[in-house]
Order: structure tokens, then sequence, then C-alpha cells
């Protein structure tokens, strides 16, 4: 990444992230805007977002393009909509917009919810790539994180969206569980590899405020794994999924050649994205917002033809500076050499010879023990930056979407 190229005129946007807020139940460990409901609202749904669009159109702003790039339809789990939700989707957002050959439509579903009907379904309204929230291939630790589904779902799923058509698929894997949790993690990722499914997303367990997980982590009812553990399971990850042919590009992403996230990319390279749906965000640079978390709470002024933005923000030169390192840090395409100054440059080859980075041919890139300490070098590189610069101290860790909903990483 460019640390000092010139941001882009606002121009129409052609990547959407559509949120589906509806579960069957709520896992433990989920901070995700989610609600439980045995029989999703799929008119509730659509109604609302036919609402904000016409919000969105009416304010003049985030103006969409008329070919999108990318899709995806995060949750929650899209997959309890039914089968012809998508096709629904298509006719409220317009027909004309999905016909580019090139469109990546993604869309997250859970294995058990994953039926042959609903493969076809989407198929046949374009979606071309799959998420599956397979977490883990151990029933203990499936039972312990709250997941509905067995270890032979996740394969039965593999093989109802290849039927169909739909070979771009994506498993979602957690790692760094509690050493209490009966949980193989070398078997885990064994069998993901064995499934030769194109793309593979990692996540580190978090006890996130709220949470039933923070709960029983304060109550001392659960203990995570150490920092030592976290950090093995990753980089046992890493080893073995490049082995298997992966490449690790991006700290939480591994693909096979050609089969990269196009949709996450948006995010990661600032490039601009519409968020529709409970708790989801929007990026038009130089400003962020982001909706209303509650699905009740957004559909109620939605509906009422009040716009659902909770609140925005407006980055400065500073944030986005920060945003930038932050950013290209986190991606194997790193940080280009000739953007830094002397003191930043110092920075990267003390991190080259201590292993957290390599410097290759005009860029610095973290290796994976880099990775694991992001945040850290990236508030120190940021203020190296801002010391060859003339300017002050060092900013704050920036996050853009991280476990959030409403930017998805698989």
């Amino acid at each position: 990444m460019r640390l000092v190229a010139d941001e882009p005129a606002p121009a129409a946007i052609s990547s959407v992230y559509v949120h589906a807020p509806f579960c069957a139940q709520r896992c433990h460990y989920c901070d995700f805007s989610v609600t439980v409901a045995p029989r999703p609202d799929l008119e509730g749904w659509l109604a609302a977002l036919a609402a904000e669009l016409d919000l969105v159109a009416a304010e003049g702003r985030f103006l969409l393009s008329p070919a999108l790039a990318t899709v995806y339809v995060g949750g929650g789990t899209p997959s309890l909509l039914g089968p012809e939700a998508m096709e629904e989707f298509v006719g409220i957002l317009g027909p004309e917009r999905f016909r580019d050959a090139g469109l990546e439509w993604t869309a997250e579903a859970n294995p058990e919810s994953f039926t042959a009907g609903l493969a076809r379904g989407w198929s046949a309204a374009g979606v071309n790539r799959v998420s599956l929230g397979a977490q883990s291939f151990h029933p203990g630790a499936l039972r312990w994180m709250g997941r509905l589904h067995g270890p032979s779902e996740i394969g039965a799923a593999v093989e109802r969206a290849r039927a169909e058509g739909l070979m771009n698929i994506n498993l979602d894997l957690i790692f760094g569980l509690p050493e209490t949790v009966e949980r193989d993690w070398r078997s885990d990722l064994d069998h993901a590899v064995a499934l030769e499914v194109p793309h593979l997303s990692l996540y580190g367990l978090a006890s996130e405020e709220g949470t039933p997980l923070a709960r029983a982590v304060r109550e001392g009812r659960v203990t995570l794994a150490s920092e030592e553990a976290y950090g093995e399971d990753f980089l046992q990850a890493s080893r073995r999924l490049q082995t298997g042919g992966y490449r690790h590009y991006e700290v939480s992403n591994f693909a096979l050649p050609g089969f990269e996230a196009r949709h996450n990319l948006v995010y990661w390279t600032r490039e601009p994205y519409l968020g529709l749906g409970s708790s989801a965000h929007s990026f038009l640079h130089p400003c962020r917002r982001w909706n209303l978390k509650a699905w009740g709470a957004y559909q109620e002024v939605v509906l009422a033809g009040q716009p659902p933005w909770e609140s925005e923000e407006k980055l400065g030169t500073r944030e986005v500076a920060l945003e930038r390192i932050w950013l290209g840090l986190r991606t194997a395409a790193g940080i280009h050499l000739d953007d830094l100054g002397s003191s930043a440059r110092e920075v990267v080859e003390e991190w080259a010879l201590e292993g957290y980075a390599r410097l290759e041919k005009d860029a610095v890139i973290l290796t994976p023990r880099g990775w694991l300490l992001l945040d850290h070098l990236a508030v120190a590189l940021d203020s190296a930056v801002e010391q060859d610069r003339g300017g002050g101290g060092p900013g704050r860790p920036w996050r853009v979407g991280g476990a959030s909903a409403a930017e998805p990483t698989g």
C-alpha cells in the first residue's frame, strides 16, 4: 500500500455489504448484531432494505454504480432466509446491477442450514461464492461453542455447493480455544485442507464484552488460551496451510492462487463501499458511517422513512495515515519502502532482524510472527512516520471492521 497516495475522487460505489441479522441461536462468544428468530422475517428484511436504498438514493452521497463488482451478504445466518431470498434481493437492488460477468457475490451460511434447495436457489440467483461457518471438525469443540452442526455436515455442505456449481468456497475456523476444550487444531487444519476448498479464514477466540463467554471468563468459569498457546495455533496454521498450497495473503486469510476474497480487498485498500441493514458500515473517503445495531430499532426507523444511520465520522489526516499503515501491514502486499523516511526505515529494518517482517524489493511485509503483533507494530511505525514528518506523538490503533459483522473477512 502507498502511504502517500492521493485519495481518489468520490465515485459511484461498486461494492455492497448486506447484513442479515437472523440466527437460530446465539453462539456464546458472538458479539455480532444478531437476533434469534426460529422463523426469520424475510419480507420484513427485504422491505427494510428497500426502504434504506430509497433513503440512500435521496441523500445522494453513497451512489451505487450501474454494475456491481462485489456483493457480500453476511450475518447472522443468511442461509436461514431460504432459497428465494437472494433472488428477491436482486429484485430490490436492481437486476441490471448484477449483470457484470466478473461480479463476486458471497453469501454466508451455516452447514446445517445449507440445504440442496438453498444451494440451488442461491446459484440460480447469481451467488457465486459461499462462506461456511465451520469453526471446527471436533464434536466437543462445536458443542462448547454452541454450534448446531456436526463435523460431517461441513463436508456435506461443501458437496452441496459444488453440486450446484458453487466452487468458490470459504471455510471459517476458530483457533485459540481454551485448553480444557476437546480439540486437536492440527487435525482441524488437515480436515479443511482435505476438503480442497479454495479459501480459509481463521479467527482467534476473543472475549468480547457483553457476551456469555466474557461473563464466564470474568467469573472464572472459563480460562482463555495463553498468549503462547494462541500464538502457536496461529503459527501452526500458517505453516500447515502454506504447505498445503494456500497463500497467507492477509493476517486472517488463506487462499489458493486466484481465490483471494475480492470484496474484502475493498476494505483493505480503502475503496468505497455501501453497507445495508442493521449494524452495516459504509465508507466513502473521508467519511465512515454505521447503522443502528439492533434489528428491531433499525427496522422501525427505516420503515418510518427515517435514516437508520446511527453515527458517522470524518477521518482526519492522522487517522487516515494510521489507517493506511494498519491496513498495509495486514496484507501480503505490505507497505512501499520508498514512502518511509529514515526513522521509519530504521523501525522496519529492526523488524526484519527480529523476524517480524521481511523486506522484499520495494516493500516491507509482516511475517506471521509479525502479524501476531499487528496493532503494536502499526502504532510503532505510525510514530516513526510522524517523527519523519516532524509531527507529534503516536496515534491510536485503528480498526476497520475487525470482527464486526458489517465488514466480513471470509
